[in-house]
């Protein structure tokens, strides 16, 4: 791995990722939580939507920008900031009882700052890998460890239900800033024409979904994204009724297995087809929506385990596969692009979407559990159907093509 990239380099990307990944979580998997202890569970879903609107603005004009106008280490030390400070209002909003339309409305405004943090994060790291294929994974892992170090923090300082968990995810984003001084500039290509509108917002990038088998890969991100929406608002109200405390720590299990998938996945993308690899990872989606149906404990956390596999095998398969299939000039927006269809459509279809289906599966009782992760679970394998049947794996990628002709 360490043949193709400097060692220090290397370390650069490793903090860059786990830095980021536990200011992220230590913002997503409260809020829940945090929501319903300050009487906003009314505006839950819609909170959680604000992501998905964001993703339809955010992550392909700044995009553009890290492909076109400014370095998207710059890029990203601008989103640093204002994710920070957007956050810290946000977290002031709910601490102080504002009305829910305004705390809404502020939990909007740092949803768009975030959105394209993440793109953008991964468009830097793969300009400097010399083989994604094998060393995405393992760098991407780090992410997930400093997910889970988030969550451990915001349990560790008492705030799973706390506007502290906010302010505490703020420090971490200006980490972020601080360490992106310390990060190798990547210079955005000189502009030599006149960019029509339509470029300068990104929307150029939707002409990759002419290729057959990038649409595919695009609509089966943003199907899989609409079950995996309820994971982080309906799971810590689950382990809270099966009488789990601290559940941030909780929900980070999840983690554990997407760490070994990380590290799996540059083997697997040697010896499997990328069909393969997407199927396996749908399938285990169905089965973790099939063992939180069951309703105990041990069932509940067995699911959450199987969450860290389906998604590594699904979203960072589907990243890497399209860094291989794209031109390096339109990286960050193919990158951009995934987080519209994923982030956008898929979650804001998700997010409200499951958010009525909780509802409908709520009754004077209680919560049909069984009824509503069942419902999940067979919506997860009417994607996985549809993935193997359309997805043909025609032509190779830029990078095998340059092997063959060598």
């Amino acid at each position: 791995m360490l043949k193709t990239i400097r060692r220090a380099e290397y370390a650069e990307w490793v903090v860059l990722f786990f830095v980021q990944g536990a200011a992220l979580g230590m913002w997503l998997v409260p809020l829940s939580a945090v929501l319903q202890q300050h009487g906003l569970q009314s505006i839950r879903p819609y909170a959680f939507a604000t992501n998905a609107v964001a993703a339809f603005v955010s992550p392909l004009i700044f995009g553009a920008m890290a492909d076109r106008h400014a370095s998207p280490v710059k890029v990203l030390r601008g989103l640093g900031l204002a994710t920070a400070a957007t956050m810290t209002l946000a977290s002031t909003a709910i601490g102080l009882g504002w009305s829910p339309w305004v705390v809404l409305a502020t939990i909007q405004l740092h949803a768009l700052c975030s959105s394209p943090t993440w793109s953008i994060a991964s468009a830097i790291v793969f300009a400097r890998l010399a083989d994604a294929q094998m060393e995405f994974g393992s760098i991407r892992g780090m992410a997930t460890l400093g997910w889970m170090s988030g969550c451990w923090l915001v349990s560790a300082l008492g705030a799973d239900a706390s506007p502290m968990a906010g302010y505490s995810g703020a420090v971490v984003w200006l980490l972020v800033v601080v360490f992106t001084f310390f990060l190798p500039e990547l210079k955005a290509p000189p502009s030599m024409e006149k960019w029509t509108l339509k470029q300068r917002l990104g929307l150029d990038a939707l002409a990759l979904l002419r290729n057959p088998d990038h649409r595919v890969v695009f609509i089966t991100v943003a199907l899989f994204s609409i079950p995996l929406a309820a994971f982080y608002p309906f799971t810590p109200p689950h382990l809270l009724e099966l009488g789990f405390r601290r559940t941030s720590a909780w929900v980070s299990v999840g983690q554990v297995t997407e760490i070994f998938a990380m590290f799996s996945l540059g083997a697997l993308l040697t010896n499997w087809r990328l069909k393969w690899i997407f199927g396996c990872g749908l399938g285990l989606g169905v089965l973790r929506f099939a063992l939180s149906a069951v309703d105990g404990k041990g069932w509940l956390l067995a699911g959450i385990l199987l969450h860290g596999c389906s998604y590594t095998w699904v979203y960072v398969t589907a990243q890497i596969y399209i860094d291989q299939r794209v031109d390096p000039g339109w990286r960050a927006r193919a990158q951009a692009l995934i987080s519209l269809m994923a982030g956008g459509f898929g979650n804001l279809a998700g997010y409200l979407g499951t958010g009525w289906w909780f509802h409908a599966c709520s009754t004077s009782a209680g919560v049909q559990w069984n009824a509503f992760w069942g419902g999940l679970s067979l919506l997860t394998l009417g994607v996985m159907i549809y993935f193997l049947v359309a997805y043909r794996g025609l032509g190779a990628s830029p990078a095998r093509r340059r092997q063959s002709a060598s």
